[in-house]
Order: C-alpha cells, then structure tokens, then sequence
C-alpha cells in the first residue's frame, strides 16, 4: 500500500504563486507516472498535469505555460509548481501515483483557493 500526503495548499490572490508536494511513503521510482488532479466545488475531478518515469510531461490545456510539474525520486516527491494563479485554479487538488496496469493511489488532497 502506497501513501500520499500532499501539502503546500493555501490562500493566494490572482496573480500568485504556490508550490504543491506530493510525498510517497514508497519508492516514486516504481510508479510509471505521477499525477495530479483537482476537483472544484460541483465539478468532476480533472487532470491536471502527469509526469513520466522518464520525465515526459502532459498538461490540461488550462494550465499550460502556467503550471510545471516535476518529481524528486531521491526524495520520493513530485511537485507543481503553480504561477500566475486564477480564481478559476480554485479547488481540492489531489495526487496520484500511476501504476502499471491503470491502478493507482490517490493523496487526501489539499485545497487552492485563489482571491479576485
């Protein structure tokens, strides 16, 4: 069983900047890919950003030139780091490690909530 704490949510007026971590409590290296999602108020949870074992990055549309996601195997951490934030960035955001074979373990989450 692998765990999942995110941290480094918070309040940020548009404009800012936040940094989100992901910790595993296994080796990130084994994971084919990390993810992370978020889930506003009434809305279905969306992807996010996802980065490889290899390093490849996929972003939504929404975040591009905005969001960078990114991963420490040595410390067993991925990252997204979040600029140029929007109130429409609001939500829950979740993290998620991808395993072989469409399983997976997903974080608690930790809520963004960017003021106009």
């Amino acid at each position: 069983q692998v765990q999942l704490v995110e941290s480094g949510g918070g309040l940020v007026q548009a404009g800012g900047s936040l940094r989100l971590s992901c910790a595993a409590s296994g080796s990130m290296a084994s994971f084919a890919a990390m993810g992370w999602y978020r889930q506003a108020p009434g809305k279905q949870r969306e992807l996010v950003a996802t980065i490889t074992s290899g390093g490849s990055t996929n972003y939504a549309d929404s975040v591009k030139g905005r969001f960078t996601i990114s991963r420490d195997n040595a410390k067993n951490t991925a990252y997204l780091q979040m600029n140029s934030l929007k109130p429409e960035d609001t939500a829950v955001y979740y993290c998620r490690a991808h395993l072989l074979g469409g399983m997976g373990f997903w974080g608690q989450g930790t809520p963004v909530t960017v003021s106009s």
